[in-house]
């Protein structure tokens, strides 16, 4: 089985400069190991930190949201499945896994994501898990 995955908000931030075990999964859907699923929300909220929180300008906002698009395929989300109550801005990485067919959810949202396991049969897993499993 070829698997999907969709990386949290939080993984591509911290893949973005660093090169840890986020940084090593992201690579596995740029090399073709597996397929990388995105939404624009995601995108959305990605552009927002790398501005507020490492000063990218518009421009490199857009170089690093390019640079993603070569190798993650775009999905359109509603915005309509409601699963994380503690925190519904997690719904949008739920929903896109759902819409991609994804069958993981990569996160490094400890209290939220990771606490449910499996959604419809979509794993949610650390980076250090997820690269674990595929790297090989």
């Amino acid at each position: 089985m070829h698997p999907v995955v969709v990386y949290d908000t939080n993984i591509l931030f911290s893949a973005t400069g660093w090169r840890g075990t986020p940084y090593r999964c992201l690579e596995l859907a740029r090399q073709g190991k597996v397929e990388g699923v995105t939404c624009i929300e995601i995108f959305d909220e990605l552009a927002e930190k790398l501005s507020t929180k490492l000063n990218f300008f518009l421009t490199q906002r857009r170089q690093r949201l390019d640079y993603l698009r070569g190798f993650l395929r775009l999905v359109t989300i509603t915005n309509t499945l409601k699963v994380v109550d503690a925190n519904p801005d997690d719904d949008k990485i739920i929903e896109c896994a759902v819409v991609g067919s994804a069958t993981h959810i990569v996160t490094g949202d400890h209290q939220h994501l990771s606490p449910i396991g499996n959604y419809q049969n979509i794993q949610i897993v650390t980076a250090a898990e997820f690269y674990a499993q595929f790297s090989r």
